[in-house]
């Protein structure tokens, strides 16, 4: 990739009147305000178009020195999916059998989550998201990468964002230690794994915890500083 500052004409100014830009706004939420995370899927494919789709929306996010330090690891194959979700769950099982602490485990309670983990088998893709720690140049040498977790954080937002304009239901799941991820998908040490994506279609009879419908409003989320009047 060139790196050479080479500057091109930014988009057109946005010509959207206040009204416009908040009725836009205000659709967009009603629409991601109503995404759940689910854990009960369906086997219906979803096509690979689809998400390849969504992958190009993540790949627009903004990343430090535009270096884009992000994989995504998209699994459909169901023997690679059986072995993650193997490898998962015996990390699950060490994790709710006391490694998580009492006080976490109580936390989760209401959710009603525990070590089995069928979901990356039924559901149609897994995408695992990589953080690319350093890049490796073709002479093998390695080349900082910059504000990494921040910039896979955004793209991965923006990912979610996407799958559930498409219609489609998500989970996201991250067992720890991952490292097994590397091993399974082929991916090489600079690459960290940061979280299982699960993405398909709920299932009819799927049920989402009480506890989960539960969003802190407003003001207990912002804090607004405007010039005060003198």
């Amino acid at each position: 990739m060139d790196y050479r500052y080479d500057p091109i004409p930014a988009q057109k100014p946005d010509t959207l009147s206040e009204a416009e830009r908040l009725i836009r706004v205000e659709a967009y939420y009603q629409i991601m305000g109503s995404r759940r995370s689910i854990r009960d899927f369906s086997d219906t494919p979803v096509s690979r178009a689809v998400i390849e789709a969504c992958i190009r929306v993540a790949g627009t996010a903004p990343s430090g020195a535009n270096h884009q330090p992000w994989h995504f690891a998209c699994v459909a194959d169901p023997a690679i999916k059986r072995e993650i979700r193997l490898a998962a769950e015996e990390e699950e099982r060490a994790f709710y059998g006391g490694k998580a602490g009492d006080e976490w485990l109580q936390d989760l309670s209401p959710l009603g989550t525990d070590a089995q983990k069928p979901f990356l088998e039924i559901a149609p893709w897994l995408i695992a998201v990589f953080a690319e720690r350093y890049r490796l140049e073709d002479d093998g040498s390695r080349q900082k990468n910059y504000y990494v977790p921040e910039s896979v954080g955004i793209a991965t937002g923006m990912l979610l964002s996407a799958l559930h304009q498409a219609g489609l239901a998500t989970l996201t799941h991250t067992p720890n230690p991952m490292k097994f991820l590397n091993k399974i998908l082929g991916r090489p040490t600079n690459e960290r794994p940061m979280m299982l994506i699960v993405v398909g279609h709920a299932d009819q009879q799927a049920m989402i915890p009480r506890a989960a419908t539960l969003k802190k409003s407003l003001d207990q989320i912002s804090s607004f500083i405007e010039q005060k009047a003198r």
